[in-house]
């Protein structure tokens, strides 16, 4: 399959629904929020699948579904721990262009102030940097493109479109 989506990854708060939303919107492509196909797939909650099936149960659950997904003409924001997937993100690389989302530790700290609601996978003893330098090296491993977040989503979104050589 030709490469015809925009597949957004980052950490958890860093605007991947949000920027998705609008930039579908703007460039004329459908949206895929991959937490809430793993939500209906499942039929609970990121929070209660985690909290019932562990950390790696979720992952496992999570590489399944991210590697199944079809999708042409579509931007795809994934969940934060969608990178912990080798399957999924080789699957993503092979149907869309990679945007790693990059919001700046002390910016994401205030963003996510209730952690453990959002359903983000943190395992036991780990801080919320020990999560943020873990899955740097992973998102940067995978990423086509990498933005820089510093704005507002509309700066993040015009950014992503003169990167992929689109009029805002």
């Amino acid at each position: 399959m030709k490469r015809t989506n925009l597949v957004l990854i980052g950490m958890p708060a860093s605007g991947k629904s949000t920027v998705g939303v609008i930039l579908a919107k703007l460039i004329g492509f459908d949206f895929m929020d991959t937490d809430l196909l793993i939500q209906r797939a499942q039929k609970r909650r990121l929070a209660q699948i985690i909290e019932t099936e562990g950390i790696d149960g979720f992952l496992e659950i999570e590489n399944r579904i991210n590697a199944s997904v079809e999708a042409d003409h579509c931007v795809i924001a994934t969940g934060g721990s969608a990178v912990y997937g080798k399957e999924a993100m080789e699957h993503f690389g092979e149907i869309g262009h990679i945007i790693y989302l990059k919001v700046e530790y002390a910016q994401l700290a205030h963003r996510l102030r209730n952690i453990k609601q959002r359903g983000v996978v943190l395992r036991e003893g780990q801080t919320l940097r020990d999560l943020y330098d873990e899955r740097t090296a992973l998102y940067e491993k995978y990423a086509d493109t990498v933005i820089e977040e510093e704005g507002e989503v509309e700066d993040t979104v015009v950014q992503i479109l003169k990167r992929m050589g689109r009029q805002a």
